[in-house]
């Protein structure tokens, strides 16, 4: 790899867990709405909802709770009893407490890496969901900056890595979603690694072709690799 300033981590299911809770509430969501609907039909249709809203909403658990209330009511036929609506709401809320679970490696890689790159989290995301995450991680001191982006196209890399006043060659972006964090970042000739996460949202599923990437298990490789 070519000499690397800045590093800049994703944080959901990169740092730590983040989409099995998400799992989990729309699991939940599809058991509270099946009188009208199958499991797979009320996923569906919250999933479309999900897209729909994502130029007004964008991500995180304040747009997804939003989402599955407008997804009830619509499913339901604007029969759906207050009560569900009251829980789904709560849903939201637990979602905004999730626990903090670090992934595998991650403190040993950043105790690793600190002194040798400028580290930085690159995330998106609802602006104060993300910064109360970082905050209850308990790695946030080994990060020099923390961008919480609206979106991930190659535009908002651009920017970032202007602010940083690094070059794309001398930018590495690691993270779990080859859409938001790694291939826009090598469209603008950055370097990029991606460490695939257990759970995966369906809107950051692709499959490249043609693309040639870095890919690790878990960030306990990635010194390794670095040094290598």
């Amino acid at each position: 790899m070519q000499e690397i300033k800045v590093i800049a981590f994703d944080a959901d299911d990169t740092l730590w867990d983040n989409q099995v809770f998400y799992d989990e509430v729309e699991s939940e969501f599809c058991r509270l709405l099946s009188e009208y609907g199958t499991a797979e039909e009320v996923s569906s249709r919250l999933f479309d909802i999900e897209m729909e809203n994502m130029d007004i909403y964008k991500y995180g658990a304040k747009p997804f709770t939003l989402s599955m209330v407008e997804a009830a009511v619509t499913i339901s036929r604007n029969r759906v009893p207050a009560e569900v609506i009251g829980r789904i709401v709560e849903m939201g809320k637990e979602l905004l407490e999730m626990p903090i679970r670090l992934l595998g490696g991650v403190t040993e890689a950043l105790e690793t890496l600190k002194d040798d790159y400028k580290l930085v989290v690159a995330t998106k995301g609802d602006l104060l969901d993300q910064e109360r995450k970082l905050q209850r991680s308990g790695i946030a001191h080994y990060f020099d900056y923390t961008e919480i982006m609206t979106d991930k196209a190659p535009e908002d890399y651009q920017r970032l890595i202007s602010s940083l006043d690094v070059s794309p060659q001398s930018f590495l972006m690691v993270g779990n979603s080859l859409k938001s964090d790694v291939l826009p970042v090598l469209s603008l000739g950055g370097q990029a690694i991606h460490v695939p996460a257990e759970a995966m949202w369906k809107h950051e599923e692709i499959h490249p072709a043609g693309k040639e990437y870095l890919m690790i298990r878990s960030l306990a490789e990635l010194p390794e690799v670095l040094r290598g």
